[in-house]
């Protein structure tokens, strides 16, 4: 059985720059220039990582989403 790691869905709508998630998973994501999470492009293959559950855990407005 194979095992899909889970999606990370980013809601910039939502996003007020706390930047827990650059502090958690660094080599995930990053803050555009007004301070807004984005996923870095090679981000989405590190999904399954525990830094990436914790990056959303931490996020205060639950903008990071594993699917």
């Amino acid at each position: 059985m194979t095992r899909v790691p889970p999606r990370i869905d980013v809601d910039v709508d939502r996003c007020i720059g706390a930047a827990m998630c650059v502090r958690h998973a660094p080599a995930v994501f990053t803050q555009d220039e007004d301070g807004v999470v984005e996923l870095l492009p090679h981000g989405a293959e590190q999904a399954g990582a525990p830094q990436v559950a914790e990056a959303a855990h931490a996020c205060p407005v639950q903008a990071i989403q594993l699917h």
